[in-house]
């Protein structure tokens, strides 16, 4: 996909902003998580109340059962998760392949390794935690290269930050739209000589169609992203669910669930529909890592609408 040209102002803006990230993500490890993230987190929820009314709203329509006591430690909480993403991704910046394993370890890392050595598969994960650090999976295993699919930023200086931050040698970015494309292109030859891993996080409020699924999820009627299971079933590649585990500030122990294994006969939407029943465990396990300030829930089911 060919990228809109900047002009010399917003490339003067990508430059600084860039350069910020990486002078701050060579700071201290305290100064970083125990003053910047304390700061952020204190003006998050508590001066600018950021989406406020959205993360309530959401928090008791999900957990009806809890306490409002329950539901604003975990509100507090989900502000401190979002804190730290933010020191997180600009941490990226400069993430040395040491850096990398010290930030993100993998539990099961052999037995997951050998599963998935020599061919291609997709990888379903969510905003949970620091969704970003999937990437990393290229450090643990070389000959593969991790494919993150993503939706285009409407600014296009914040656009190639975030690409910046994201590319590398073991991983790159591909927007939704041409996901399909991009597999279909490199599935014979790899991408730099290496298997290709699609990374897709599917838990967004995707656009209401007439055929859109309806699940069970969190106490409400929810449609997903589909894309991952028609790339599945389309090209026989396995599905796994990537768990996102938060050890302490700034470092995650990533992990793998089976979904698919790219030859099971399935029936219409069982690939997401597993994939939807393994992120409500986590989130009910974890509630403070998942993005509560997303407008998940926009659209509300019809009478019209198909049967879950």
């Amino acid at each position: 996909m060919q990228r809109a040209e900047l002009n010399l102002i917003q490339r003067i803006w990508l430059e600084v902003l860039w350069l910020g990230a990486r002078l701050f993500a060579i700071l201290p490890y305290w100064l970083k998580y125990y003053v910047i993230e304390d700061l952020i987190y204190f003006l998050l929820c508590y001066c600018i109340r950021y989406r406020r009314k959205v993360v309530w709203m959401n928090l008791h329509n999900s957990f009806p059962e809890k306490s409002e006591e329950e539901l604003a430690r975990i509100c507090r909480r989900f502000y401190r998760t979002l804190a730290e993403m933010f020191v997180d991704t600009v941490n990226m910046a400069h993430m040395t392949p040491r850096k990398g394993r010290r930030v993100l370890t993998v539990e099961g890392l052999e037995e997951h390794r050998a599963r998935v050595h020599g061919r291609d598969w997709i990888a379903m994960t969510a905003h949970f935690g620091c969704w970003e650090y999937c990437s990393y999976w290229g450090l643990y295993e070389l000959s593969q290269i991790v494919v993150a699919v993503y939706h285009p930023l409407r600014s296009r200086v914040a656009e190639r930050l975030y690409q910046r931050l994201r590319n590398g040698d073991y991983a790159t970015t591909v927007p939704m739209k041409e996901c399909l494309r991009f597999y279909l292109r490199h599935r014979d030859t790899g991408f730099a000589g290496k298997n290709l891993v699609m990374g897709l996080i599917a838990d967004q409020n995707p656009p209401r169609r007439p055929d859109s699924h309806w699940f069970r999820f969190l106490n409400q009627d929810t449609i997903f992203f589909d894309g991952g299971e028609k790339l599945a079933l389309r090209c026989h590649l396995p599905v796994y669910f990537v768990r996102m585990d938060r050890l302490r500030r700034g470092r995650y122990r990533m992990s793998f669930v089976p979904l698919y294994d790219g030859v099971e006969e399935v029936g219409p939407n069982e690939i997401t529909g597993r994939y939807v029943r393994q992120l409500e465990s986590v989130i009910r396990e974890r509630p403070e890592l998942w993005m509560w300030s997303h407008r998940r829930w926009k659209h509300k089911r019809r009478k019209t609408d198909g049967n879950r």
